[in-house]
């Protein structure tokens, strides 16, 4: 029992390990055609259309409402201390830093990073690839390429538009339902809101949007089988995005503190 339980889990390692090195070759591949030929300009306003444009709606959507809620939950707890002051400061940072970086990359990884996966997912299972490839197109400047710089140019982006929705979800919240003076929402935040704080979200961004370029691209590209397994990788591709979007959070929020 023992040893199968141990033999059981140095499968799985051996095959988690093994998907990291395709992955890894994968990505390397895609740096080195974008370093040799760039990226169509076509192709990549394209795609910044597909993955950012049009997931707006959805996007500040998210991140007014969370930012109205997170209003409402800071004043809850600092009511008991009569610290009303600090709400704006709270939501502001709460959206820039944290939520605005995560909830955009979660909604761009279902909305886009799926669509991304079943697209060429599909392409690889008709035998299009292989056509491409046929004709002499190499396929990582033509499919992958675009597709990953679009998401980490757009994320930050959608993560600034998220962000800031947020914050005025939070304020009109704040100031229309909860009767917090505005000057003192607005005043707070410019006591205590540096632009690094801007920043540090701006990075989280990029690096969130070039992860989930980079896994919706890899699931479908090493697409095999039919129309099922065009739905499994589809699924696989949204888990694994957003679990990377999470653990990566954690990992660069504590690096920025321990800095």
């Amino acid at each position: 029992m023992v040893l199968h339980s141990i033999n059981t889990l140095g499968l799985y390692t051996q095959n988690v390990v093994h998907r990291c090195g395709i992955f890894a070759l994968f990505l390397l591949d895609a740096i080195r055609s974008f370093v040799k030929h760039g990226v169509e300009k076509k192709k990549l306003i394209a795609q910044m259309q597909s993955i950012g444009v049009n997931s707006l709606v959805v996007i500040m959507t998210t991140g007014g409402s969370i930012g109205s809620v997170l209003a409402l939950q800071t004043h809850f707890g600092l009511s008991r201390f009569n610290a009303f002051e600090f709400i704006g400061p709270i939501v502001f940072l709460g959206m820039v830093r944290e939520l605005g970086p995560v909830l955009s990359s979660l909604m761009i990884a279902g909305r886009a990073g799926s669509a991304m996966t079943a697209e060429i997912g599909t392409m690889q299972i008709t035998e299009q690839v292989d056509a491409l490839r046929t004709l002499g197109i190499d396929v990582q400047q033509y499919l992958i390429v675009p597709r990953i710089v679009a998401s980490t140019v757009a994320m930050p982006l959608a993560s600034l538009f998220c962000s800031l929705c947020g914050v005025i979800g939070g304020y009109v919240v704040a100031v229309s339902v909860l009767r917090v003076n505005h000057e003192t929402y607005i005043s707070s935040i410019q006591q205590m809101v540096v632009m690094g704080d801007i920043f540090h979200g701006l990075f989280k961004s990029i690096v969130f949007g070039f992860l989930v370029g980079s896994i919706a691209t890899f699931k479908g590209y090493f697409t095999r089988g039919g129309a099922r397994n065009v739905g499994n990788a589809t699924t696989q591709s949204v888990v694994a995005a957003s679990l990377a979007t999470l653990i990566t959070d954690y990992i660069l929020t504590s690096l920025a503190n321990a800095l």
